[in-house]
């Protein structure tokens, strides 16, 4: 079991990787663009086709083809109550979550364009792009949608593959900010609904991976590294949260890949 310093270090990194700038409220103001990236934390997509029936954005690009986390949303769909009817096998991201929008959220298909060719988070906003120039969409505003705990190199994506375009401006909604807090003797994500978002080693895994790829530094994506995404600022308090966090959940978890 965690102790609480370690808890409160996970949920401190956590929030640092959502990169929230909505306050939890997602798009207001006029309606424009959103793109959802495929993932398998179903609220995330829930609220992108809620946001398109109720009219607060004019337009969704659902953008994932198959790559090394498409079997996670094939299992969040073929366990759920209301959408294991979906078919998954061997189909992209985008057609598993455009079904759930269209046939149980009530999104109209007309205003959803599809992505199916990317295979990773930086593919995603290439590919994304790639449609939305085909597609003669020139938005200056768009909502970015996507697994909370990749929100933050999302946005470091997409402002990579955008920076020749400085009018557009791109606003972080991650829906929800994963918090872990203790339940008897395990541990689950606060809310109500939040109880089955990942599984703790998954959360871990992501909590361990992603500091590194956001450095801007040999070994990083950041342009002095491997030059994938924008520069992000990683405050030094984060960097010692994740110093402290890193040898304590390997020890448990060890250097695995979920």
């Amino acid at each position: 079991m965690f102790s609480d310093d370690v808890i409160q270090d996970m949920n401190r990194l956590a929030h640092f990787l959502a990169f929230d700038q909505t306050s939890g409220k997602g798009p207001e103001g006029e309606p424009s663009l959103m793109i959802l990236l495929g993932n398998a934390i179903l609220p995330t997509a829930e609220a992108a086709f809620q946001a398109l029936a109720q009219g607060r954005i004019s337009r969704l690009l659902i953008a994932g083809g198959i790559g090394h986390s498409t079997d996670l949303l094939y299992q969040a769909v073929q366990t759920h109550l209301r959408y294991r009817h979906i078919h998954t096998s061997g189909r992209s991201e985008a057609e598993v979550l455009n079904d759930i929008g269209v046939q149980c959220c009530a999104a109209p298909q007309k205003q959803i364009l599809l992505e199916t060719a990317s295979t990773n988070c930086g593919d995603n906003a290439l590919q994304a792009r790639r449609v939305l120039d085909l597609a003669g969409d020139r938005s200056t505003h768009i909502t970015l949608v996507q697994d909370p705990l990749m929100q933050l190199r999302t946005d470091a994506s997409f402002r990579h593959v955008w920076r020749d375009r400085p009018e557009v401006t791109f606003v972080n909604w991650p829906v929800l900010v994963p918090q872990l807090e203790r339940d008897g003797d395990g541990l689950r994500f606060a809310g109500e609904g939040h109880h089955s978002l990942w599984s703790l080693p998954r959360f871990v895994s992501l909590l361990l991976g992603e500091i590194p790829r956001l450095r801007n530094a040999p070994g990083g994506y950041g342009p002095r590294g491997a030059g994938f995404i924008a520069e992000v600022d990683i405050p030094a308090e984060i960097e010692e949260i994740y110093a402290r966090l890193k040898p304590v959940l390997e020890a448990d978890y060890g250097d695995r890949s979920f």
